[in-house]
């Protein structure tokens, strides 16, 4: 990981320069406090400072236990403390210094007038910055463990969710992304495109990245034909589903490993932040604890509550802007998604962080996070937009602070950068042409379908904090109301238990037709009881091809103007896969081979000059099927690392063997994947 010999002594001098502007804050904080309250006073400011400087000796003492009761306690306790935290520390050190004048009611009264203005002034001067939080967590990655093999290089694996190699290409090109131009210019690092299957999704490609398989997977949502219900990837017990049903125990993190941010573990030890292990009931102790000196910091409280604040207002400015300025394609973005931006572009990344530097001081030797910053506003925004353009420079700054952390860790770390996905544009299906996938199949098949569209992978996000924070008792009580607030809006479309005989869900551009049952229908069958909807659905302008399986298992892709056997290559009329890449015919037989697959696949159109598709969703940016950048993801890393790859990688399964035998390169595994 890039690094630099004097990066130790600048954290060193920076602490210097942050405690005296901390000391300086709070000595003007009470001298404001002094002169606004009446029966507050000093006998010179010099007892005001002696006061600052004594409240910094009693944070010392009373924070980490005030960190350590949130922790064990449950979130309630966390929030508690990062309300009344600093205004404690400044009460005990009022009544310590004896110079200060004041009653009982007015020393409490200045200690929350005195703190929240210098929380104010220490943010202003130096925790709004990406500095300041850093320079924070470098200090305390400095209290580091010792590691019984310092020999073995670490490994941090950050997912730049929804990147697409084209973008992230034009961004080092244009100069938007400094760190990863640098790194790239200098030769220690190189980068280059992989594809992902199909879907191009995150849960897929995840499951595929972290533990080696990407079947039975077919979609983001996706009607289980054994549970006889609809599994959304991103709602806790069914992601824990998904994964019991893939780990074997040897996943990408199992040699200690921790899993930050995803939806599955990889069979890491430790997982935080991660779907498939949120415990409702007791929650993460490590997470609690990571969020109470988040809170209680001023780099952090203030900090993520300012940009949390400052990221609604921008986001609500930027939506009216496309409109005024009619921006197209575009969707309209609700204070639903406002919020949820300034969640995972705000709170999440920094959380993200502090979770990612606390690994790092304990030397664990695999690391994977997962920032969404980039894919969650291009869902809403667009793939080149400013805004996205914008989150993506701040993932820019936000790999040169871990780089920097890294500096201070107890092991050598390698840094691998890689995306899950890419995303293509375009206006959604409805939007286009008036009408939903699930209304077009209902009207075609004449028949009652349950239609699952709407867009919850954002909400999933937030229900990751919102559980594993959750504790038992009152306050787990209270999180675990939150939590299910956040599940019981995603279940909103769950056709789990309803009555309607065929079930269609959008996936991005990917739409997956079902017939209740256990049994899987083959084109034959679709036809005998409704014949007109496969003609119907592909002769739609807004379909560029339906695909299922016939009665002797073979694999179709049929089109408008004709048909292609996938697994001969024979093609009846026009080939319905060109303009969707070479690749098309791979990966769509090796998604259609999968029993999980739907009874139809439905895939956009692709248009050909702009090269938009039509999601099944109300996303201008999506993922899913085939056509766009969606399934033009990137994989960034040591120059050394990534020499001697295979010459193309396609399928998150086959960049599981990838990442595993750079594992193994660094010491960490027995044997390597790929001759090198």
């Amino acid at each position: 990981m890039p690094t630099s010999d004097t990066r130790t002594r600048g954290v060193r001098v920076t602490d210097l320069a942050r405690l005296g502007l901390a000391w300086a804050a709070s000595t003007a904080a009470l001298i404001i406090t002094g002169a606004l309250l009446p029966g507050f006073s000093a006998s010179s400011w010099w007892d005001y400072a002696a006061v600052a400087a004594v409240a910094g000796i009693v944070g010392l003492i009373l924070r980490p236990a005030l960190v350590e009761i949130s922790a064990r306690v449950g979130w309630l306790a966390v929030l508690l403390t990062a309300v009344v935290g600093q205004a404690l520390i400044m009460y005990v050190a009022i009544r310590l210094v004896p110079g200060i004048e004041s009653t009982g009611w007015t020393a409490l009264a200045a200690t929350w007038i005195s703190a929240v203005v210098a929380t104010l002034i220490s943010w202003a001067t130096t925790a709004g910055t990406d500095d300041g939080l850093i320079t924070s967590l470098a200090s305390r990655a400095r209290r580091q463990v010792t590691v019984t093999d310092p020999e073995v290089d670490g490994v941090l694996f950050v997912q730049l969710d929804g990147v697409p190699f084209p973008v992230l290409q034009w961004a080092v090109q244009s100069g938007a992304v400094p760190h990863i131009r640098r790194w790239l210019s200098s030769g220690d690092y190189s980068y280059r495109e992989w594809t992902p299957q199909l879907p191009c999704t995150t849960p897929a490609s995840q499951m595929g990245i972290l533990h080696g398989t990407i079947d039975g997977i077919p979609a983001f949502r996706w009607y289980d034909r054994e549970l006889k219900q609809v599994l959304v990837a991103n709602r806790p017990a069914d992601a824990r589903v998904i994964e019991e049903r893939h780990s074997t125990g040897q996943g990408l993190l199992f040699d200690d490993g921790v899993s930050i941010s995803n939806l599955f573990t990889g069979d890491a030890p430790r997982s935080l932040l991660t779907m498939s292990r949120i415990e409702v009931r007791r929650g993460s102790t490590q997470t609690r604890r990571a969020f109470a000196w988040f809170f209680t910091s001023p780099n952090g409280f203030m900090r993520s509550f300012t940009r949390t604040v400052g990221e609604v207002i921008k986001e609500r400015w930027q939506a009216r802007r496309q409109v005024k300025r009619d921006f197209d394609p575009r969707v309209h973005r609700d204070w639903t998604f406002a919020l949820l931006r300034a969640v995972t572009n705000s709170l999440l990344r920094d959380l993200n962080t502090a979770l990612v530097a606390e690994e790092l001081r304990r030397g664990t030797k695999c690391i994977y996070v997962d920032y969404v910053d980039y894919d969650e506003i291009a869902h809403h925004a667009g793939v080149f937009r400013p805004e996205s353009l914008a989150s993506l420079d701040g993932l820019d700054r936000t790999l040169g602070s871990l780089a920097r952390l890294a500096g201070s860790a107890p092991r050598r770390y390698r840094l691998v950068v890689l995306s899950d996905h890419g995303q293509s544009q375009g206006t959604p299906f409805a939007d286009r042409y008036g009408q939903a996938l699930g209304d077009l199949c209902a009207e075609l098949m004449e028949e009652h379908v349950q239609t699952v569209d709407a867009s919850v992978e954002g909400l999933g996000r937030a229900d990751s904090i919102a559980g594993d924070i959750a504790a038992g008792g009152m306050t787990g009580k209270l999180a675990a109301r939150a939590n299910g607030g956040l599940t019981k809006a995603q279940q909103t479309s769950d056709p789990g238990k309803a009555e309607e005989p065929v079930v269609v869900l959008g996936s991005g551009n990917l739409g997956l037709v079902y017939v209740r049952g256990d049994r899987r229908w083959t084109l034959e069958a679709l036809k005998r009881e409704w014949p007109a909807l496969v003609p119907g659905l592909v002769g739609h302008p807004g379909v560029g091809f339906v695909a299922g399986i016939d009665e002797d298992g073979r694999e179709w892709a049929i089109g408008s103007g004709g048909r292609v056997n996938i697994s001969s290559g024979d093609v009846e009329g026009t080939d319905p896969l060109t303009g969707f890449g070479s690749h098309a015919a791979r990966v769509l037989r090796r998604a259609l081979q999968d029993p999980k697959a739907p009874d139809l696949y439905v895939n956009s159109m692709v248009d050909p000059v702009t090269n938009d598709v039509a999601a099944f969703e109300g996303l201008v940016g999506s993922h899913g099927g085939l056509g766009g950048w969606q399934d033009r993801a990137m994989l960034l890393g040591p120059a050394d690392l990534m020499a001697g790859l295979p010459e193309r990688i396609e399928g998150a399964d086959e960049l599981h063997r990838v990442l595993v035998g750079m594992l193994e390169a660094c010491g960490q595994r027995a044997t390597a994947a790929f001759p090198r």
